[in-house]
């Protein structure tokens, strides 16, 4: 796996990878503001793998589902430098004719055997996730990858 990252003007960098494109800034007063942040960049990171695992497991398991968004939240640590996150709260929210016992199968398989991102961050820092199906609640877990 290999990307370049390339300084554009200010703090704005420009990430490629297999000839995609992604822009990078910091926050303002640093930053311009432009783009998201790196560290925005590893909650989609972490989004984007697991839902991808949900997704393929939910088709394997036959599972018909209307839509699929996962919600992803973090603090960072405070009182000096580098602020790093202090925990990953994942909420997935999925619609759809769903076995309610499938869906939490699928998640609980990307959160502690599949996704690899999850995986890494998840020896640093706790990631905890949440499951609703069609608006409600139906559990809750922690990743564990050991």
């Amino acid at each position: 796996m290999k990307l370049q990252c390339t300084w554009n003007e200010g703090l704005k960098f420009t990430a490629e990878a297999d000839g995609h494109k992604v822009s990078m800034d910091a926050k303002s007063p640093i930053g311009g503001d432009s783009a998201m942040t790196p560290k925005h960049f590893l909650l989609a990171g972490i989004s984007g793998c697991t839902g991808m695992d949900v997704v393929a497991l939910l088709k394997k398991y036959k599972q018909p589902f209307e839509s699929l968004e996962i919600d992803a939240d973090t603090d960072l640590s405070t009182g000096g430098f580098p602020a790093v996150f202090t925990e990953v709260r994942l909420v997935f929210k999925l619609k759809g004719a769903v076995d309610p016992a499938r869906l939490l199968e699928a998640v609980k398989l990307s959160q502690t055997k599949y996704c690899g991102v999850t995986a890494m961050v998840a020896k640093t820092v706790p990631v905890v996730y949440s499951v609703e199906l069609n608006g409600e609640s139906i559990g809750s877990g922690r990743a564990d990858f050991g």
